[in-house]
């Protein structure tokens, strides 16, 4: 009984020691996964989305040496009514408010402050959409209408295979993706995952293998055509998403801090909605979109492309929200009004008739509540009425 009970204990202790060495060999994966689990927390949302590096495995874009370009200062604003009691119900962190180009109201809120870099979520659609214009335009792609896996290969006998890049812009891929953030199961739970424990977004993306409908027919909102779209610049090009976004647009726009990409363990950057700058950066791009892609004495995006992204192209449904090339178009918006937005609160807003720029930080957890998108779009809408 001595023997089998010291022999027991041997291998208890052989174990603990081979945990204890796993855990250190992966701790930092363990890490990230336990700050994926708790990356929405009530007490810790707000400081998580203004120091993404913290958890994640990131990859910097150098902005140059350039001095920032400045934004012009014109009258401070008074907010409309109601826009207090808005920005604490949605936990607003930051707003950035230009008109014709200057910066009318700026304010931070929740402990963070102007220099915070702050995660993009799906706003990053709307850089890589850009991007995706600059290199059509290259003539890398030849074509939107190629499919993607003429470009991605990896893709070829996937859900994607024979799907256009059209197709993924508007995202109408047909492909089944999950994106229920409160479903642990879920597929964008899942891709959240791969990025904690250093896999392969490309795996990822190669391994779905169902469609709910034929390419080109249904919108859909699938969060990894927009990693899709990053292969076919990759593969188009030879070039990384960071190299290429810091060449064709960051340098340009004279942003006043480095912006960063989460990435997987690849050092793939995560294009659908790992992008972090500074508030007043968001607000730059916006502008320089309002001004048909021309910031600081330079074309960066090229005005067609431009045009062509921000209009309602996708195959929606009769009264839903309309869709571009990664851009948003609300149901009733006039023309010239539209949007990138992010899950939480994330936005840049571009009403072109007004000249207005409005660009929101946010840990909204109750984003996804019925009309709260609604109400921002009309707070946007009282804020650019207000400086008529």
């Amino acid at each position: 009984m001595h023997t089998i009970f010291k022999r027991l204990l041997q291998a208890i202790l052989v174990i603990v020691v081979l945990v204890a060495i796993a855990a250190i060999w992966k701790r930092e994966e363990i890490g990230r996964l336990l700050a994926v689990n708790s990356l929405f927390a009530e007490e810790k949302i707000v400081q998580n989305f203004s120091h993404m590096d913290r958890a994640f495995l990131t990859r910097t874009i150098s902005r140059g040496n350039a001095a920032p370009v400045a934004l012009p200062t014109g009258a401070a604003i008074s907010l409309p009514d109601g826009a207090e009691d808005w920005m604490s119900e949605r936990s607003v962190t930051a707003l950035v408010v230009l008109k014709d180009g200057a910066l009318r109201h700026e304010s931070y809120h929740l402990g963070t402050g102007a220099e915070d870099r702050r995660i993009s979520w799906s706003v990053a659609k709307s850089f890589l959409s850009a991007l995706t214009g600059i290199i059509v335009e290259q003539g890398a792609i030849a074509s939107i209408d190629d499919p993607v896996d003429l470009y991605a290969p990896e893709l070829k006998g996937s859900a994607y295979e024979g799907a256009t890049i059209r197709n993924v812009l508007n995202m109408s891929s047909g492909v089944v993706f999950n994106e229920d953030y409160l479903d642990f199961n879920s597929d964008i739970n899942r891709m959240g995952r791969v990025l904690a424990l250093g896999q392969s977004m490309d795996e990822f993306a190669a391994g779905l293998t169902e469609t709910f409908a034929p390419a080109g027919e249904t919108w859909q909102y699938v969060s990894i055509d927009t990693h899709v779209i990053g292969m076919v610049i990759r593969g188009a090009t030879g070039q990384s998403i960071p190299d290429l976004l810091e060449r064709h647009v960051v340098q340009k726009m004279g942003f006043e801090a480095d912006p960063y990409y989460v990435t997987d363990g690849y050092d793939v950057a995560f294009v659908l909605g790992g992008l972090n700058l500074r508030t007043r950066d968001y607000a730059r791009f916006g502008q320089m979109f309002l001004q048909d892609g021309r910031w600081n004495g330079q074309q960066v995006v090229p005005a067609d492309w431009v045009a062509a992204s921000t209009v309602a192209s996708a195959p929606t449904a009769a009264g839903e929200q309309g869709y571009g090339f990664q851009w948003w178009m609300a149901p009733n918006a006039p023309e010239g009004e539209y949007f990138a937005r992010g899950i939480y609160g994330q936005y840049i807003f571009i009403d072109t008739s007004r000249n207005v720029v409005i660009a929101l930080n946010s840990a909204d957890r109750k984003f996804r509540d019925e009309g709260v998108n609604d109400a921002n779009i009309a707070m946007f809408r009282a804020i650019a009425a207000s400086m008529d």
